[in-house]
């Protein structure tokens, strides 16, 4: 159940509210004025205070100011006996849960520390939700490891990140790129704008231009309106336009023109749209061997090749798996619902010594199965029974 602070100068009071709390079965802690309160919720973790208002040292309102200052998500319920209107909607402005007068009744109490706690288990819940939303938006993205290569990279985003040049990402699938996409735009003046993100190779060919630069409705048989495309809804922001070795030669030739003029024109349009839009570019592919086989446009990689950034494979770094591990271990936990776990030594050097050719991505998943069908610690023989099965 919950831990519950009460503050009050009148030791009666605090016997009679511990003890209906305890019959309740929530842990009780208790306060004679508000400046011991204060240093007690400071101190240990409550989910909730029951606090009178007049007391000496430092009085119920002044500990509400002061523990919301500290901790606005701690409910606090205040208990008067010298209560007024004007009192209760006081302490309701500078952030109180509720208002009760003394002598309190058992069933009014009972009431709202119910609802106190509802309440609080609710900003728990969404405080996760936010950081899952985050996560997917990809707000805090993080580089894991401590290699020289990682090392390179961090000092080019540091340096480009707040300049408006246009970048060029390479490195294997799984390897980082979009997290190093992201991590420059918010480095960037544009941080607060958009970041739009294009996968060129999961959009077919003959919708990449309505997917890039919108249509006008009627343009073609399933444009039943008009839609903007990502130059447009990226404007002010970031363009990233992901595995771009992947994209047509007619849709390069449309990208090349946006890039040099800043201007686009919706499918079935004949107006330009101005935009302002960082591109920041990434592939899997060597686009010179496709600029010599004929599939990528040699002007457009000029343009788009301003800052080139190589993320290096999960294989040339591996020094970095251990931290990797650590950190996707105590993720996936969280996301799971389970106990922390333990990985032994011997388990990370034996991950160390795999061939992996999905890069971070695929050591994710792997953590992610060996987290879910190991016991409390992740061993060598649990590596070896669930690593290995790949593609």
């Amino acid at each position: 159940m919950a831990k519950i602070l009460v503050i009050d100068d009148e030791k009666a009071i605090r016997n009679a509210l511990r003890d209906i709390l305890e019959h309740e079965k929530h842990t009780v802690e208790e306060a004679e004025d508000g400046a011991g309160g204060l240093d007690k919720a400071k101190k240990a973790k409550f989910d909730l205070v029951l606090c009178d208002i007049k007391m000496p040292k430092m009085d119920g309102l002044e500990f509400l100011h002061k523990i919301t200052a500290h901790n606005d998500d701690l409910p606090v319920i205040m208990i008067s006996g010298h209560g007024t209107i004007d009192t209760a909607v006081d302490a309701l402005k500078k952030g109180a849960f509720d208002f009760i007068e003394k002598p309190p009744n058992i069933s009014r109490i009972l009431v709202s520390v119910r609802n106190a706690l509802d309440r609080g288990d609710l900003v728990k819940e969404t405080k996760v939700l936010r950081q899952k939303v985050g996560k997917v938006k990809g707000n805090g993205v993080q580089m894991i490891g401590e290699s020289k290569a990682l090392g390179v990279i961090r000092d080019m985003i540091e340096k480009v990140g707040p300049s408006d040049a246009r970048v060029l990402i390479t490195g294997g699938n799984g390897a980082g790129k979009e997290g190093v996409a992201r991590l420059l735009h918010e480095k960037s003046q544009r941080a607060q704008a958009p970041f739009i993100e294009v996968n060129c190779a999961a959009i077919p060919g003959e919708l990449i231009e309505s997917e890039l630069f919108g249509h006008i409705k009627g343009s073609f048989t399933s444009a039943i309106k008009d839609r903007k495309g990502k130059f447009e809804l990226a404007d002010g922001g970031t363009l990233f336009l992901d595995e771009i070795g992947d994209m047509s030669l007619a849709a390069q030739a449309k990208v090349l023109r946006a890039l040099q003029e800043s201007r686009i024109t919706p499918v079935g349009g004949d107006k330009d749209i101005t935009v302002n839009v960082r591109v920041i570019a990434a592939t899997n592919k060597d686009l010179k061997k496709e600029i010599a086989n004929g599939n990528f446009r040699e002007d457009l990689f000029h343009r788009l090749s301003v800052i080139p950034i190589h993320v290096p494979s999960l294989n040339e770094r591996t020094e970095d798996i251990p931290l990797l591990v650590e950190h996707f271990i105590a993720q996936v936990c969280t996301e799971q619902g389970i106990a922390p776990k333990e990985i032994a030594d011997k388990a990370v050097k034996e991950l160390q010594k795999l061939p992996w050719t999905g890069n971070v991505r695929e050591l994710r998943n792997v953590i992610e199965r060996l987290v879910i069908l190991s016991g409390k610690e992740i061993s060598e023989a649990d590596v070896k029974a669930f690593a290995v099965p790949r593609a």
